[in-house]
């Protein structure tokens, strides 16, 4: 069954504002928007569905008046009093407000401090007696207590938050009288494991309340019947769209020239005078980076640039302190800050009205992020936003004309959610074990109302029931992994009173390195923190070392008990800190826009400011090979002193470069035995081979996928995937996403708070687990699912299956070389990185660019070139 989607269309006739809204609408001059009224009308008629609308046009009131709207006179106040204590000495009259009716999820901390404030607005205007409270990781224990006596009639909270909740012995009591649940920046959540737990939660709910409607807000999606699908499962939705204009500029900020043979960084810094410009010619400006270690980099270049600037910009990323975040957070609402360089812990929908600019610190890797990050700037309706890229590699000059053309032409990535993760499923088990218990049928038929699980069969769903009743197989003989059992009445519950404080520790998706907390270091013990930072680096590092967090130079004093303390230095050498999760792939929507626009520079097209910049590049690439287009797959050969080496640009991104670079290698050394080396970047792959390769021969074999197909249409076979399996060293990148896959299923545990297991040991654990089920239990469905995740997630199958049949249709333009290409040159970088120290990569690069250079500024007639190069 699939969801109906149903669109709204605007009324053909103005409708009167709603009388109850009206005075406050009034105040404040505003005129709602058609889109609004129009899911004022949904709600008001009891309907679920989704809200699609740019940036600051005005999605939560949309949502959060029409929830008003319907329910304020159903759960008005009751006119009975209640008195505490307090009252009664006082003689004070307190009236009981509404019951729990709204939950309001949100992805992040900041953006629900944020929506606090937008929700609290209204009520207080209109005196609807109405409380709203956050629950959130930041709540403190007060308000918790407060929350456990009577929750506010609206809460604004986090899927993890929500599913403690669930979690507790009275949520049927507390949450069946929840009537609406708002889904915020639900494109957010859709694609990862966060949003499959926001879909059972869901699904619990409704149980207890099948009126209950569901409201998902989203800005940036490019498959939004679908998003919807798996934000509601097989309930019916109605879907609205905001078309209120938004101007948006994108353009890029161009250095005065670009080096013909780029390597991923090298612009990088060079481009801080100009940026010091741009932040000196606007009021406020958010500058975006794809990684922490960026943000920390370029903060302290622009305070080393600009000294007289300290105090007056600032730093933001989810490792620093909560204390620190706030306060950057006040100082953008308040305007009082000259530009906060940040990471995407600003991406999302929080109200900095007085940003004037959003620059991006190389490229965005897909549109939506860049529309979303836009969005930062002209926060509200009617305003123009506006984004400028800074490119850091000179192909990433030719991403600005491409990412803008994608977001002139209305093309945005489609996201899925996925399929089926049963670590997910098992530590929903138990959760709603704890939640009061279940009965196996019955909730085997609320899980497959669920997108996610609608194709559960009833073998997977019997092997999670033995899996949290035993641990499965082989873990059968320890009571630590006996979670749920039944009762004599059949229900199902958890017998042991620390296995669920155990698992109530343990809540949630979201997977990190464990880490350790950054203190000053006091002389006598722990002075203020700073925040918090990955125990792998830290372990890399000894007493003395310095390193760069939160905008400061900083000494390693000592570690204690997962705590770094350190102290201020004023100089130094100092290691930038490398968080997981940095390199992001680029996305197919930009890398096909990027495709289009070299395919106009092979035709002699350079329309635009970005491409005439890259023309010196764009032409040598030509001379000396070709540009890749929508129709011809560019492949190039080289021998150099280091062997033969096959470079080739599907541009497909990193991920799927990955897994098709591997593919190829192992189809190669079937047909001619050879031992191969690779490196990957977003636009191609390079194979190295210190023994002869004839790629001329044989690459048109290996590129070969495609098999005759039902009625003679073309297909992939079926043993693509084993094929896939084969090339890789399958079993370690398996075993290290089980790590992930076993803290999420709850078979390891990271400990209580104060004594928290260290990553080693958390690595050891998982990795025990992992030999023990391959050697005793191999049908254990968390391997199967490590498998599963390494190649949609790690190696994104569905891209690199997606890329073969692309390729199978593309005309193959081979070139054998005399010397690296612009393009190819990047790849060899990528390959010396992993030998060589900064300094040595430093050197090599130069020499090869001055030789490289030298050659591409001789005149074609007097050039006379070895046909072996110092690659």
């Amino acid at each position: 069954m699939n969801t109906v989607v149903a669109e709204a269309r605007p009324a053909a006739r103005k409708r009167a504002v709603p009388r109850l809204l009206a005075p406050w609408l009034q105040a404040r001059g505003w005129k709602p928007f058609a889109f609004q009224r129009e899911a004022w009308d949904a709600i008001g008629d009891g309907r679920s569905g989704m809200l699609h609308a740019t940036t600051g046009a005005g999605k939560t009131y949309a949502i959060w008046l029409g929830a008003l709207l319907a329910f304020h006179a159903a759960i008005s106040p009751p006119k009975r009093v209640i008195k505490t204590v307090a009252d009664v000495r006082s003689g004070k009259k307190t009236l009981l407000a509404p019951p729990l009716t709204v939950l309001w999820l949100t992805p992040m901390r900041a953006l629900a401090a944020d929506t606090l404030k937008a929700l609290v607005a209204p009520v207080e205007g209109l005196d609807l007696g109405w409380s709203i409270g956050l629950r959130t990781g930041d709540t403190g224990s007060s308000e918790r207590a407060a929350q456990a006596r009577r929750l506010p009639t609206t809460l604004i909270t986090t899927p993890e938050s929500l599913s403690l909740m669930l979690a507790n012995g009275d949520a049927q009591q507390i949450l069946s009288s929840v009537r609406m649940v708002v889904v915020d920046e639900w494109h957010e959540m859709i694609g990862n494991k966060r949003g499959v737990q926001v879909q059972l939660a869901l699904a619990r709910l409704r149980r207890w309340n099948p009126a209950l409607q569901v409201w998902g807000l989203s800005a940036t999606l490019g498959n939004v019947a679908a998003a919807m699908h798996a934000l509601l499962g097989h309930h019916d939705g109605v879907l609205v769209r905001g078309h209120e204009p938004k101007t948006l500029t994108v353009d890029t900020l161009l250095p005065s020239s670009i080096e013909r043979f780029p390597w991923s960084g090298h612009l990088g810094l060079r481009m801080l005078p100009q940026v010091v410009d741009e932040i000196a010619a606007s009021a406020t400006t958010l500058v975006f980076t794809n990684t922490r270690s960026q943000a920390e980099l370029w903060y302290q270049a622009l305070l080393d640039q600009r000294p007289d600037w300290a105090g007056s910009i600032a730093l933001h990323h989810g490792s620093l302190d909560k204390a620190v975040r706030e306060w950057v957070e006040a100082g953008l609402k308040a305007g009082s800050l000259r530009a906060v360089v940040c990471t995407s812990s600003l991406d999302l929908g929080v109200d900095f009205l007085p940003v004037e600019r959003v620059l991006q610190i190389g490229s965005a890797k897909g549109i939506a992020r860049l529309l979303q990050r836009a969005g930062r700037s002209g926060h509200a309706p009617g305003r123009p936003s506006r984004i400028t890229l800074v490119p850091t590699h000179s192909m990433e000059v030719i991403e600005g004309v491409a990412a803008r053309a994608a977001v002139a032409h209305g093309q945005v990535e489609a996201r899925q959610p996925p399929e089926q993760p049963l670590d997910v499923l098992v530590q929903h088990l138990v959760t709603v074990a704890l939640g009061g218990g279940f009965v196996p049928d019955d909730l085997l038929d609320e899980v497959r109302q669920t997108a996610s699980y609608q194709n559960l069969s009833q073998a997977s769903w019997e092997w999670c029931l033995a899996f949290v009743r035993q641990g499965g197989a082989s873990l059968a003989a320890y009571p630590d992994y006996k979670r749920v059992v039944p009762d004599e009445h059949g229900i199902w519950r958890v017998p042991d009173a620390r296995l669920a404080r155990r698992h109530r520790m343990s809540i949630g998706t979201i997977v990190s390195d464990a880490v350790m907390q950054v203190r000053f270091w006091s002389g006598k013990g722990g002075g203020a923190r700073l925040g918090s930072i990955e125990e792998s680096f830290i372990a890399r590092l000894k007493r003395g070392d310095c390193f760069l967090f939160g905008g400061r130079v900083l000494e390693l004093v000592r570690t204690h008990e997962m705590t770094a303390y350190v102290r201020r230095v004023s100089a130094g050498k100092a290691a930038v800190p490398r968080w997981n999760g940095g390199k992001m792939p680029l996305s197919s929507t930009l890398a096909d826009a990027v495709v289009a626009q070299l395919e106009a520079a092979s035709l002699g097209h350079f329309d635009s400011p970005e491409l005439t910049l890259a023309r010196p590049l764009l032409e040598i690439q030509q001379r000396w090979s070709a540009l890749p287009t929508r129709h011809t797959l560019l492949a190039e050969t080289l021998h150099s002193r280091e062997g033969w080496h096959l470079f080739l640009y599907p541009f497909a991104g990193r991920h799927a470069h990955l897994g098709l670079a591997s593919l190829l290698a192992w189809r190669a050394a079937q047909i001619q035995p050879a031992t191969f080396s690779m490196a990957v970047n977003d636009y191609g792959l390079e194979l190295l081979s210190s023994t002869g390769v004839d790629w001329a021969t044989q690459l048109p074999k290996v590129l070969a996928t495609r098999q005759p197909g039902a009625n003679g249409v073309p297909s992939l076979p079926p043993d693509l995937l084993q094929e896939i399996l084969a090339s890789m060293n399958a079993s370690e990148l398996a075993q290290r996403r089980f790590r992930e896959i076993a803290r999420v299923s709850g078979l390891v545990f990271q400990g209580f708070p104060g004594a928290a297991k260290s990553t080693r040991q958390v690595q050891a654990s998982s990795s025990l687990f992992y030999e023990v089920f391959r050697k005793y239990d191999p049908d254990n469905l968390l391997l199967t699912q490590a498998e599963h995740e390494v190649l949609s997630q790690e190696l994104d199958i569905a891209r690199l299956r997606e890329t073969l049949d692309r390729i199978a249709g593309m005309d193959l333009d081979l070139h054998d070389l005399e010397r690296p290409t612009p393009f190819a040159f990047p790849l060899l970088v990528e390959r010396f990185r992993e030998k060589l120290s900064n300094e040595s990569l430093a050197e090599r690069i130069s020499r090869m660019v001055q030789n490289l250079e030298k050659i591409a500024d001789t005149p074609v007639r007097a050039r006379r070139s070895p046909r072996r190069t110092e690659a």
